[in-house]
This record gives structure tokens, sequence and C-alpha cells, in this order.
């Protein structure tokens, strides 16, 4: 299959879309969010407000700017992995290849205080994290074909989304990813307490 090569006026709106929301990004850490307005951002990345609103629905938008992206990779994830690869697995693996690099990334507990911090953005993260889960069970439904609102495939789709927030603050993340991953798979066993002598 090939791929259309990406034309240079979508890398232009692209590159425009990033620069709005890393300026925003900085003026949400430097100042806060409610004390940065949309004139502010749009001013420092040298743009209008109108081309701000043609990239973004809001200001919460613009912290969330991947939200789309995101939520397009996990259907993918399920829908287009490999012949024999059981959905798990897929799931397993996209966690594993992409929350280390965004809890990894040198701003993320900035990011995180932000969003906790501020109750519109603890609101909108909520609502986005609830799409995600319709999304995402939504597409792990279809693949096994039963119905969208199946509990098992609810459930399975938001226990995976709660992977990394489980695993934060885990002496060995990536191991803690694993441990989850193992009990989704093969259900829970209490761990043997130590002998007493």
């Amino acid at each position: 299959m090939t791929v259309s090569p990406v034309s240079r006026r979508d890398r232009k709106k692209a590159a425009t879309r990033q620069a709005i929301a890393d300026a925003a990004l900085r003026l949400f850490l430097e100042r806060g969010y409610d004390q940065v307005g949309i004139r502010d951002i749009a001013d420092a990345a040298d743009v209008s407000t109108a081309t701000v609103f043609k990239h973004f629905s809001g200001k919460e938008a613009l912290v969330f700017d991947q939200d789309e992206d995101r939520e397009s990779e996990l259907i993918a994830v399920v829908r287009q992995r490999p012949a024999g690869q059981s959905i798990l697995e897929a799931l397993r693996q996209h966690v594993l290849d992409t929350w280390p690099l965004i809890d990894g990334h040198p701003q993320a507990a900035e990011f995180t205080n932000l969003i906790d911090s501020t109750p519109v953005l603890r609101a909108y993260a909520d609502r986005m994290w609830t799409r995600y889960t319709d999304s995402l069970s939504t597409a792990i439904a279809d693949e096994i074909g039963v119905d969208h609102n199946d509990l098992a495939c609810v459930a399975l789709a938001r226990f995976v989304l709660d992977i990394p927030a489980v695993a934060r603050g885990r002496q060995d993340r990536r191991a803690a990813v694993e441990t989850v991953f193992d009990i989704l798979t093969h259900g829970w066993e209490p761990s043997s307490k130590p002998q007493t002598s």
C-alpha cells in the first residue's frame, strides 16, 4: 500500500497548529491556566486569534492538543493489529511503546500538576477519557462481534486506559504495566504472603 506524501500545505498547517499548542502550554505553565487568554496565546505564536480558533475549539483543547490523534491510535491498535495478535497483546504493546515517552517527558510532572490544579481541565480530561473508553470499547466490541454496550468490553477499555495512572510512581513502571496486563490476560490471584515461623 502506498501512502500519499503529506502536502506542503498540510505540513505548514501542522507546524502552525503545533506552534500554537507549544506557545499555549508554555504560557499556561508559566502563568497558570486562568491567567492566560487566547489573545496572549495568539501573540506568543505570532498568529491571529482567528487562526487559533481555526485549529482549536477553545482553551482546554490547547492543553490536550493530541487528543484526537491519541483516540485514533487506540482504535487503530485494535482494528489494525497483526493477524494472530490478540487485542490485549496489541494494547499491551501500544501502552509499552507510547506511555514511557509521555511519562518521561521533562514537563510531564508540570503538565499533570496543571491539570490536577485546574478544575476546568480536570473536567475536560474526564470527558476525554470517557470518550476514549467509549471509542476503545466500541472497537473491541466490533472485533469480537458483540453489542457496543457489552460490559466486558467497556470494563476492559477502562482498565487499559487507567494502566498508566496505576503504574505511575512505581519504581519499575514497565514491570507494573506488564503486571496489570498479565492480570487482565490471566485473571487475578492473590500474592502469597511470606511464611511466619
